[in-house]
């Protein structure tokens, strides 16, 4: 159960990092994942296949928002300018051109 409140945590901040929306808990996502969370709490030790397909599905959610946010931080990070010209390329390499005085 410990690990099932870890994981929604990490769900729901996940989630957090993305939402443009000011209160969370009006976020539509926030929402289902707390009333899946609530559906399929674990009430006996029995073994549930719908338990952990659940757990399944929300660990592969956490894995993929997870690693969009980082995507998306990694891309602005090094995300090029667009086409240089030919000076600032030289420039850049510390190449001169042959018109430029050496």
């Amino acid at each position: 159960m410990n690990s099932n409140m870890k994981l929604i945590r990490s769900l729901l901040r996940e989630i957090r990092a993305i939402s443009s929306e000011g209160r969370i808990k009006d976020n539509i996502a926030v929402q289902y994942v707390m009333e899946q969370a609530r559906a399929h709490k674990e009430t006996s030790e029995t073994l549930c296949k719908a338990r952990e397909e659940m757990r399944h599905l929300a660990e592969t959610y956490n894995c993929y928002l997870a690693s969009l946010r980082m995507y998306k931080e990694i891309n602005t990070e090094f995300a090029g300018a667009g086409e240089r010209s030919v000076r600032e390329t030289a420039d850049l390499v510390g190449f001169k051109l042959p018109h430029d005085p050496k």
